[in-house]
C-alpha cells in the first residue's frame, strides 16, 4: 500500500497544465500543487459526486487534461458512472481512484469487498480501454507518466494507507483554502472562460 501524499508527488512531477480534481486526495493536494488556479478541490460535492463532476468537466473542456483522484468509497456509491464515461469517450479524462478498502471520512467501516474487489477489472469490463492497478509506489513511479501521455479515458486504481479521520466533521482541520466557488471562478480566469 502507498502513501497518498507520496503518490501524490509523484503525480505531480508529471501532472503538466492537468486540471486535477484532488477529490479524497485534497487535504494533501493542497500543499502539494504548484498550480491551485488549475485545481478544483471541492471538498465533498456528495459523496459519489467527484467521477460525475470531472467527467461532465471533460466533455465541457476537450482541449483540457481532466485528471481526478477519486476513492473506492466515492465509486461503490455509483458505479454507474463507469459506464457513462467509457461510453462517452472522453479523451482528456484521467481517473485515479484512491483504494483504502474503507469509509476513511466516516470513521472507517470498510467498503463492500475491499479486499476482494478488482476496480481496474470493472472499469474494463465497462469500457474504459485502459484500466490499471498498483499497490507500490516504485511501481506507479516508473508507469505514471506513460497512463498520462495514453489517451483517455484511463483508469488506474491506487492502493493506500487508510487515514481514518473519527473526529467530528465540523471538529476536523481545515484543508480547504477557497470556497467552491471562489475554486471555480478562479479556474474560469485561468483558462479565460468568460463569466456569463
Amino acid at each position: 500500500m502507498m502513501n497518498t501524499a507520496e503518490l501524490l508527488k509523484v503525480f505531480n512531477r508529471y501532472r503538466g497544465n492537468a486540471i486535477v480534481v484532488p477529490g479524497r486526495g485534497g487535504r494533501h493536494w493542497v500543499k502539494i500543487s504548484d498550480q491551485p488556479n488549475r485545481d478544483l478541490p471541492l471538498g465533498d460535492p456528495a459523496m459519489g459526486g467527484h467521477a460525475s463532476f470531472a467527467m461532465g468537466l471533460a466533455l465541457a473542456l476537450p482541449g483540457q487534461r481532466i485528471v481526478l483522484f477519486d476513492s473506492d468509497g466515492d465509486l461503490q456509491m455509483g458505479l454507474g458512472i463507469l459506464a457513462t464515461v467509457a461510453e462517452q469517450q472522453p479523451r482528456n479524462f484521467y481517473h485515479f481512484m484512491l483504494d483504502n478498502e474503507c469509509y476513511a471520512t466516516t470513521g472507517g467501516q470498510p467498503v463492500p469487498q475491499a479486499t476482494a474487489i478488482a476496480y481496474d477489472a470493472i472499469a474494463r469490463a465497462c469500457g474504459y480501454p485502459r484500466a490499471y492497478a498498483y499497490d507500490n509506489l516504485e511501481t506507479f513511479a516508473i508507469n505514471v507518466e506513460r497512463i498520462l501521455s495514453d489517451p483517455g479515458p484511463v483508469f488506474t486504481a491506487l492502493k493506500v494507507r487508510p487515514e481514518v479521520e473519527n473526529e467530528p466533521i465540523g471538529s476536523r482541520t481545515k484543508w480547504r483554502t477557497r470556497s467552491q466557488v471562489q475554486a471555480v471562478a478562479e479556474m474560469k480566469k485561468e483558462l479565460g472562460i468568460a463569466e456569463r
